[in-house]
This record gives structure tokens, C-alpha cells and sequence, in this order.
């Protein structure tokens, strides 16, 4: 037989076995969407932390140390300026947190119940800094910065249950001890801030307005700056040095993007696991497989006598369920394939990120799914192939 004759014997066994055939490739069809899956969801995951990395990559933060005795140490009301003066700088945005502030949806929370959310007060050059956007709203500027008007981190917002803004959305903010508080109207919401996470859980107030309902002094607990990217290294070695000349041990200097690259290195890690998983799946697919190929061997034996008796080789008997073996591993990896990239679509038109469907995982998936195949078919094709044509028809 050609080898098209063969494809068109192999494909015939299959339209003939229709419901076993797709249950057969179902187990396949699952290793090779997770293979898929898993590889591709990350890479776009992967991808979009790249991107923020490239943007944030000269993003910088000052933020409070302590002392041996682990006492806070804040930063001197001079250190925005200070920075602002360092060759290399070209924005810089303070926030500090209001201690013991609470913040509630109403005034009938009792005061400890404050959902992990901190009070802050920011300047209006923290959008420019880094880079946020509103997903719902405006932040505070310098008329809206003197009155009680915050706007809160996306965290923060779902903690409260605000999902929509009216002019009547207020908050409950409150000094420590929860006596003496008043409502805030709610300005806007942030969208997720990858490049500083404890802005996801703030509600941020002007700073005028932060003066004169908490006595906030001026004093920031943590600095944004941005420097030109090719003096990264440079600014970063003389900010401890900048911001408290007096006590440069005292203050603690990072860069975000290093929190990037940590994600990253995670995301690596699970892939491979999530990997090793598809791939047992694949095998436990190519299982039933050769399960169905070995009671196709015993079901289809007068067929296999009539052949041999007029003619075929025992060569060409093996190629027939090897070839349909293999055919049903294919379409099993080819079906899981799609709904691998459909599921990768889905989740990053979810996300809002770009979806990106690396090459390497479809050729695996579709070369696995092959190798299955020939695997799995060699013993029934062997055992069809060893039949005589007097044994086989023994038995019809």
C-alpha cells in the first residue's frame, strides 16, 4: 500500500469509532491545552511585567528606616528638595502616612475596623512620577488638595465597596482614635500600581487638607523619584546621603523594578510545574489511547485475516494502526492546542494585557502528541501485524 492508501485505511478506522475516537483523544486534547495554557498565560503575564520593568526601570523610592531598637525614623521635611537638587533627577513626589488615621465607608464602623487601609497624604506630582491612571474619576490638584477630597487605590476602593462614582460617593476619615472625623468626597479611583503595591490599599488626601484636619507636619515616610536612566546607579548611591545627611543608615533606599524582576522569576518557576503537569496529562491521554488501539486489534481481526489473505504485509498492517494511533493523538493535540489559545485570548483580553502565543509550546504540544502517538500504537500495531491469516479468521 502507498502511503496515502495507508492515511485513508487509518482515517476510515476513525470515522468509523467516532464517539471512541474523541474520548480516546479528550485525555490528549487536555495535556496539550495545559501545555498550551500554562506556557502561553505566563509568557503574556511575563511580557506585561517586561513592559512595566522598561518603564519603571529608572523609577527610585526613599522611605523611612529605623533605629537599633527598631523605633521609625522619619525623613526630614527638607528631603524633597534636597532630591529635587540632585544631578540626574527629574521628578520627585512625596507621600507619608497619616498614623492612626482610619478610613471607613460610614461612621457606624467602629473605628478599629479599618480594612488594612492607610490615610495618605499626597502631593499632585505623584501621577507624573509614576505614571498612574485613573480607571474611574480625577486625582486631587492644588484647588481640590485644600479640602477634605480623596482618592482611593484600587484595593482600597473594592475594600469599600465603591465600584461607581457619583458627587454624593464620600468616605469616613478619622484621626487616631476615630473621634473628630468627617466625611471626604471620593475624586477618583486608581488603577493598579505595579511599581508601588501600598498605593493599591491608600486613600490619598491633599496635603493643605492633610495639614489641617490631622496636623500631618510635613514629614514624608516615602519618596518616588525618577532619574535619567543612564545615572540610575549614580542617584541611587548619594539618595541615603541626600535625604538625611545626618543619618544616611537611617533611611531606606529601593528600586522597584527589582520587585519586577522577583515576579518574574516566579511566574518562570510555576510555568515549569504547571508544564510537568500537562505533560503527565499527555501521557495518561497516550494511555487510553493504547488501550483503544489494543481492543480495536481484537474487534477488527476478521478484518485483519481478510488482508492478510489477500495480500497485505505484516509491514503493512503495522502502518495502518500506527497511523491511526498516531492520527488520534494529533487531533487530540490539535484540539487542545486551540482551546489553549483560546483560553490564553480570553484571560489576557480579561486582564487587559497583550496576549502572546509563543511558538516553542504548540510545536511541543503538536510534536509530543506525535511521539504519543507512535508509542502508544507499537504494541497493538506489532500484535495486528504477528495475526496469521488463519488465526485471524478463526474467529468469525
Amino acid at each position: 500500500m502507498r502511503p496515502w492508501d495507508v492515511l485513508l485505511e487509518a482515517t476510515a478506522g476513525l470515522r468509523y469509532r467516532r464517539l471512541r475516537a474523541a474520548l480516546s483523544a479528550l485525555g490528549i486534547a487536555v495535556g496539550a491545552a495545559a501545555v498550551v495554557g500554562v506556557v502561553a498565560i505566563p509568557a503574556s503575564a511575563q511580557a506585561a511585567l517586561l513592559d512595566q520593568l522598561g518603564r519603571g526601570g529608572n523609577l527610585l523610592t526613599v522611605a523611612t528606616g529605623q533605629t537599633f531598637n527598631g523605633t521609625p525614623v522619619p525623613l526630614p521635611r527638607t528631603a524633597p528638595s534636597m532630591l529635587r537638587r540632585i544631578d540626574g533627577v527629574h521628578a520627585v513626589a512625596p507621600v507619608a502616612v497619616i498614623n492612626g488615621a482610619s478610613v471607613r465607608r460610614t461612621s457606624a464602623i467602629p473605628a478599629h475596623d479599618t480594612n488594612g487601609l492607610a490615610l495618605m497624604a499626597a502631593d499632585p506630582s505623584l501621577v507624573g512620577t509614576l505614571n498612574l491612571t485613573m480607571t474611574r474619576g480625577r486625582f486631587t490638584d492644588a484647588a481640590t488638595g485644600r479640602y477634605p477630597a480623596v482618592v482611593l487605590g484600587a484595593a482600597a476602593a473594592r475594600a469599600l465597596g465603591i465600584s461607581a462614582l457619583t458627587p454624593q460617593t464620600q468616605v469616613h476619615i478619622a484621626p487616631a482614635g476615630g473621634r473628630g472625623g468627617r466625611y471626604a468626597v471620593v475624586l477618583g479611583v486608581l488603577a493598579p500600581v505595579p511599581l508601588a503595591p501600598e498605593l493599591d490599599t491608600g486613600v490619598l488626601l491633599g496635603t493643605t487638607a492633610a495639614t489641617e484636619l490631622f496636623g500631618y507636619d510635613g514629614n514624608p515616610s516615602r519618596i518616588y523619584l525618577r532619574a535619567d536612566p543612564d545615572r540610575v546607579t549614580a542617584v541611587w548611591s548619594v539618595l541615603a546621603a541626600t535625604t538625611n545627611p545626618a543619618n544616611p543608615g537611617q533611611v531606606t533606599v529601593g528600586q522597584p523594578s527589582d520587585l519586577l524582576l522577583a515576579r518574574t522569576s516566579a511566574h518562570t518557576a510555576l510555568t515549569g510545574l504547571a508544564i510537568g503537569l500537562g505533560a503527565v496529562a499527555m501521557l495518561v491521554g497516550g494511555v487510553g489511547v493504547a488501550n483503544v488501539m489494543v481492543v480495536s486489534v481484537t474487534e477488527r481481526r476478521t478484518e485483519i485475516g481478510i488482508r492478510r489473505a489477500l495480500g497485505a504485509t505484516r509491514a503493512t498492517i503495522a502502518m495502518v494502526f500506527l497511523a491511526e494511533a498516531t492520527m488520534l493523538c494529533l487531533l487530540g493535540a490539535v484540539a487542545g492546542a486551540l482551546a489553549g489559545i483560546a483560553a490564553t485570548v480570553g484571560y489576557t483580553a480579561f486582564s487587559g494585557i497583550p496576549a502572546v502565543l509563543p511558538i516553542a509550546p504548540l510545536a511541543t504540544a503538536l510534536g509530543a502528541a506525535v511521539l504519543i502517538g507512535l508509542i502508544a500504537g507499537s504494541y497493538p500495531a506489532v500484535h495486528a501485524a504477528r495475526l496469521s491469516p488463519a488465526e485471524a479468521l478463526r474467529h468469525t
